[in-house]
């Protein structure tokens, strides 16, 4: 195993993308930083204009588990949990 990959889908509450968007991004520069944190992209798909993509790469489980005891991300998931409509999060290694 090369590395493991969280791929999370977010449906954002209408009219909250303005407010989510710069804190997911913010989320998103911070974590790169982080000891085991490979990859960490934001994506919006075209179909969903109020859908939000995420894809992450970490060194292993134990990374992406200290990423989620991190004060900035306790706080993203504090400022935007009413905004999220119902995310779809996928786990899997990154074989190749």
């Amino acid at each position: 195993m090369k590395g493991y990959v969280v791929a999370v889908e977010f449906e954002i509450a209408p009219g909250k993308m303005p407010v989510f968007l710069p804190l997911m991004l913010e989320n998103a520069a911070t974590s790169r930083r982080e000891a085991g944190c490979r990859r960490f992209d934001v994506c919006r798909p075209h179909a969903r204009r109020d859908g939000v993509f995420l894809y992450e790469i970490y060194d292993d489980e134990a990374a992406f588990q200290a990423h989620l005891q991190t004060a900035h991300f306790k706080a993203f998931a504090t400022q935007t949990g009413d905004m999220i409509v119902g995310p779809k999060i996928t786990i899997c290694d990154w074989l190749d």
